[in-house]
Order: C-alpha cells, then structure tokens, then sequence
C-alpha cells in the first residue's frame, strides 16, 4: 500500500533530490511540499522528474499548526539547524503520530530519536516513529572509522572538504563560487557539530577539521586512525571488505577514492589505506555525495525501513565493479 509523505523546507537543494527520489518510488507519494518562497508555483516547474506521478501539486506554505491535519504517512523536516523543534511540538501538541524525520542536527543527541545510518544502526530500529537523520560529513567518518572501533588508540583525526552545496540555499561565504574560485575555506576547525556527533555515537573521540572548495557537490574525508596493534595492509583491507561487502551502499576498494566520482551516486567509497611502516597507523579516505547519501538517500531508506519496505526501494544502487 502506498504511503504518502510531506516535505517541509522542498526548495533546498536536499528538498530537491529527496523530491526526484520520491518520483521513482513505486510506494511512496508526495502529499505536500512547502516553501514560503515558492507558495503557489507548480511542483513540476522546479521538479521535472515529479510530473507525471504529481499530477499539479503545488508547493504551500502550512503553519506548524496546520502540518498535523495534513495528513501525510510522514514529514520530512528539510530545515536549517534550530527550526524543526516548533513543526514537532504541533505534531505532540494533537497526539499525531505520523512518522518523522528530521534532517537538521536538532535531534541527534535526542536519545528518544533512532539516529538513522542504517548501515551502522540498523539494528537499533524497533518501529520508532522519530528519526534523526546523520549529518553528511558525519555519516562518511563513521562509516571510515567503524571497523576499526575496537582497536583504536587515542582521538582520530579527519579532515574534510565539501562541495558549496552543504553550506545550503542562503547567501554566504561558504556557497559563493567566486569566492571559492581557485580556494580552499577552513572552518569550524574545533566543535563542529559533526565533530560531536560522530564522537558520541562512535563512542570515541574524533577531531575534524572542515573545508569548502568550489565543487558543487560531493565531499572527502581524510581519516587518520592510530591503532593499538600492527596490522597488514592485507589484513586490514580484507577486514573492511568483511565489514561491509553485504552492504549494496557501501563500497570498499584499493584505491583512494575521488570526490568528482562520487557526485550523483547513492552510496559510499571507502579506500585508500595507507598504513604506516609500523602498521599501527592507517589513513583512510572516504567519499560520498552529500546531498544524497549523505542526506536525501538516507533519509529514502530510513524511510522505507520505517515503513516496512525494502530499504533500497526507489534507490537505484550501481552494481559493484568486478575484481
């Protein structure tokens, strides 16, 4: 049976790809996209892909009171940081119980919320009604850091470079191409929100140290990981292999894997491993598209876990390259 799904804050750039994903489901359909900017415009204006499944749905622009009458299966809450706490208290303020997820990091330290990164968490989803989408940065460190949780030795390091697209929609320094031209801004070098985030739901320190470039999407993470026995090369890439050749979205391979390859592509690369001539340290690089995996796609399979449906539904996932 089809579930239908409402979108608060459509016009960001992750509102965007969610909505094209949503057009290739074959179980889910939009009730509702709203933005202030957009009230009143068609869907299919901005979204092409969603014409022949949205009929002429329109964007709006409910209030937090009237989200709940809308009547959606779930709400997707696309909002900047601080915003989704008011569009939650109308949904407890009646009762309403749809299912909701939250891509801002409002509710990532919430112990009351799943923290959705199935391929790490999947087991820790009992029916909750509340989900946390990962941040993009976040989700590409821990899926690199994960396999080694056990043998890890002092805080990791990671440095990361991101398309302007996670700086989002309203004008700034961190998503002005001109600015970024032929330039690499450092930022939040200390206590980043992801930064946090990944140390707690590791469980292990981490230290990030964030950059934009002038890509448009797509972002790199550097992981430098002590550990507190020798490994070989050999052995530790065969461990990752292990780790993760059952997940369709994660892939793991030799080479250090390149952020221009990654744009438009649902799943993660893992690669890399350069180990140092002791074997106890090991720098992994990991990449993903971080308006997708990193956020819209992973909000499509939190969803179809949610929902009972296979959780690669309307996710066209790349068959694996052959050895």
């Amino acid at each position: 049976m089809a579930k239908t799904l409402g979108i608060v804050g459509a016009r960001g750039h992750v509102g965007a790809d969610l909505i094209r994903l949503i057009a290739a489901h074959p179980q889910l359909e939009l009730a509702f996209v709203s933005s202030r900017e957009l009230v009143g415009q068609p869907l299919a204006d901005h979204i092409p892909e969603y014409a022949a499944k949205g009929g002429d749905l329109r964007y709006s622009s409910p209030s937090h009171e009237e989200l709940p009458g809308l009547g959606a299966d779930a709400i997707v809450l696309a909002l900047p940081n601080g915003k989704a706490a008011q569009c939650v208290a109308a949904f407890d303020a009646v009762g309403a119980e749809p299912v909701l997820i939250d891509l801002s990091a409002d509710y990532r330290f919430d112990d009351h919320w799943y923290y959705g990164l199935p391929e790490l968490t999947r087991a820790q989803y009992h029916g909750q009604r509340r989900i946390s989408n990962p941040g993009c940065y976040a989700s590409a460190m821990q899926l690199a850091i994960a396999p080694l949780l056990n043998v890890l030795e002092g805080p990791v390091q990671c440095f990361g470079v991101s398309g302007y697209s996670g700086a989002g929609t309203s004008p700034s320094d961190k998503n002005d191409p001109d600015k970024l031209r032929d330039n690499l801004m450092p930022y939040a070098l200390t206590g980043h929100m992801h930064e946090r985030e990944v140390t707690r739901h590791l469980g292990h320190p981490v230290e990030f140290m964030p950059h934009v470039a002038a890509h448009f999407r797509g972002l790199t993470i550097t992981s430098n990981l002590h550990l507190s026995r020798r490994f070989e090369r050999e052995e530790l890439v065969e461990h990752y292999h292990r780790h993760y050749d059952d997940e369709p979205m994660v892939r793991v391979q030799e080479e250090a894997p390149w952020v221009s390859a990654i744009a438009g592509k649902h799943h993660v690369d893992i690669g890399g491993f350069s180990m140092s001539e002791d074997g106890r340290r090991v720098v992994v690089v990991s990449t993903l598209d971080n308006l997708l995996k990193g956020a819209a796609t992973q909000a499509l399979q939190n969803l179809n876990l949610a929902f009972g449906f296979d959780e690669l539904a309307g996710i066209e996932v790349e068959s694996r390259p052959q050895p």
